[in-house]
C-alpha cells in the first residue's frame, strides 16, 4: 500500500528514514549503485519529497502495528 512520506529522520547509523503517514518507516538511503537518491543527502532534496507515496510493505502485511516514536 502507497502511503504518504510525513518528515524524515536519521537512525542510529546516520541513514535517513522516511516517517509515512500510516506510522510505519522506510529507509531512503542513497547509496550508489545499488540506491541511486541522491536528493536525501540535502535538506532541500528530502523537503521536496515531503507527500511523495513510497510502498509500504508493512502496511501490505495488514496487521503490522506502527513503528515505535522517536
Amino acid at each position: 500500500m502507497r502511503q504518504p512520506i510525513t518528515r524524515f529522520h536519521q537512525d542510529e547509523e546516520q541513514h535517513w528514514v522516511a516517517d509515512l503517514a500510516c506510522g510505519h518507516t522506510q529507509h531512503v538511503r542513497h547509496d550508489p549503485p545499488w540506491q541511486s537518491r541522491p536528493w536525501v543527502v540535502t535538506p532541500e532534496g528530502r523537503a521536496s519529497k515531503l507527500g511523495q507515496l513510497l510502498n509500504c510493505n508493512k502496511c501490505d502485511e495488514a496487521l503490522a502495528p506502527p513503528d515505535p516514536s522517536r
